[in-house]
């Protein structure tokens, strides 16, 4: 039997929570459009970011270590497959959209700069006297503007609900203001869907965040042995296999770690739902505060990971003198193709000519498309007499 998009919407009614969004109930695209006979809605967003240019860039963007650091390292694409699946098993134990949830998943880290956060920071300090720079909002720009690959229309034209899933992205180190984004913050809550995402975000980063951590060196195992949590799950591994190799012992550390903060959500956010008694995803909408959450002893667990990893990783030298080389590498690009935009390549100039953008938004946005690779060769490009 064929699964034809009604089948597939008919699965969705008989089958997810009532606080879970449906797909022929979405609020629709920008531009409007013929359904695709097999897929629904959720699952034509899906396919179309996982077949844009800015999700395959992704591949050569930095998570932590820039591409060059070694082939081990996990990537913003590997981060956002990553998160993407943890997601989507949290969406399926918890009754929500599956299919909503990948798609935001996938979308979520599409704005994202070269070279991280700290090509983030320089972009936002670049861009300071022409409305910032803040890595969500760009994922909308380029979702909602940037990707051309369709004639009757600009950008992907997802539906609404994808659309404002990548704009409420928030987790501990994601907190955009919602002052631009009127069309999307009408409601307290976002979405389960959304808010999966963002509790798999945390997830994903933090731990492989560690793993990365133990691999480069940058601390070791007695060190990370000071956290509760990683003695918990190094406990229960030790009991289970006790004569594992340092790698083996390190995969299946981290790989129980994932478990237990899956396990942790699920239970905590279970146990809100039954006291909530959502009857529809609008009344989850309306909710004090975000049903999708960790108990509070992972809470307390997770600050103490969050802490160690900004003092022993986020901020290790190696790492810093990297993300200042980022900085000044940004700043000259943006610089030097303001002043002299002659330089960027014809279809750049055009949209400078025609689009209602200002140049330097014009140029920001050419910046944060960049790999970090491409970044490192303009740059070579523009500054050293031999290259060309």
């Amino acid at each position: 039997m064929i699964l034809k998009r009604a089948v597939q919407e008919e699965r969705e009614r008989a089958f997810l929570a009532p606080y879970a969004l449906v797909s022929e109930k979405s609020r629709g695209r920008v531009y409007s459009e013929e359904e695709c006979p097999f897929r629904t809605a959720f699952q034509r967003d899906r396919d179309r970011i996982i077949h844009s240019k800015a999700f395959r860039r992704l591949e050569y963007k930095t998570q932590v270590f820039a591409y060059y650091e070694g082939d081990h390292y996990r990537t913003r694409l590997t981060h956002t497959l990553e998160a993407a699946q943890i997601a989507r098993s949290i969406a399926q134990y918890l009754g929500a959209n599956e299919d909503l949830t990948h798609a935001i998943a996938l979308a979520h880290d599409l704005g994202h700069t070269p070279f991280g956060h700290a090509g983030e920071h320089a972009l936002h300090d670049l861009m300071d006297r022409y409305g910032g720079f803040e890595h969500n909002y760009q994922s909308l720009r380029v979702v909602d503007i940037l990707e051309a690959r369709y004639p009757e229309f600009p950008g992907l034209n997802l539906t609404f609900e994808t659309r404002s899933g990548i704009i409420r992205h928030s987790t501990v180190y994601d907190n955009p203001s919602t002052d631009s984004a009127e069309d999307f913050v009408k409601d307290p809550q976002p979405s389960i869907e959304a808010q999966i995402v963002n509790r798999a975000d945390e997830i994903a980063y933090n731990c492989h965040d560690i793993e990365d951590g133990l691999r480069s060196g940058f601390f070791d195992d007695s060190e990370v042995s000071d956290l509760s949590l990683w003695r918990e799950v190094t406990r229960l591994i030790t009991e289970r296999y006790p004569a594992l190799d340092r790698d083996t012992m390190r995969y299946q550390c981290i790989r129980a770690l994932i478990d237990t903060f899956i396990r942790d959500l699920v239970g905590e956010t279970e146990q809100g739902l039954q006291r909530e008694g959502f009857k529809s995803p609008e009344d989850l909408a309306q909710a004090a505060s975000p049903v999708v959450d960790f108990s509070p002893r992972m809470k307390g667990w997770k600050k103490d990971l969050n802490g160690f990893l900004h003092t022993r990783f986020y901020t290790h030298h190696k790492i810093l003198r990297m993300q200042y080389k980022a900085y000044r590498l940004l700043r000259d690009l943006f610089q030097e193709y303001v002043d002299r935009p002659s330089q960027l390549p014809p279809g750049v100039q055009k949209r400078i000519k025609e689009a209602g953008d200002t140049q330097e938004r014009i140029v920001c946005d050419y910046i944060a498309g960049m790999t970090d690779r491409f970044a490192l060769d303009e740059h070579r490009k523009l500054f050293l007499p031999y290259e060309y």
